[in-house]
């Protein structure tokens, strides 16, 4: 609302038409809707709930493998001495 204001104050001062300085107003806060409307998608949300799955899912198979690995190198160690 302040930037409206401001926008209708600074085209007055120089002497644009009423009619005119609307018409700058309504297209500046359409730009702005549209602009905004892109950084909100609503299927955002079921994509993030998805990749927090898969992170721990991934999180667990690479606590599997590293706990194999780590079962054989010991493995490894006994079977030498």
């Amino acid at each position: 609302m302040k930037n409206r204001l401001e926008m209708y104050k600074a085209l007055k001062a120089i002497n644009v038409p009423e009619q005119q300085i609307e018409a700058v107003i309504q297209a500046l806060d359409s730009d702005t809707h549209f602009s905004s409307a892109g950084k909100f998608d609503p299927d955002i949300a079921p994509f993030r709930a998805e990749l927090s799955r898969f992170e721990v899912s991934l999180i667990v198979n690479i606590s599997v493998m590293l706990s194999l690995v780590v079962a054989i190198l010991f493995a490894g160690i006994a079977f030498i001495q």
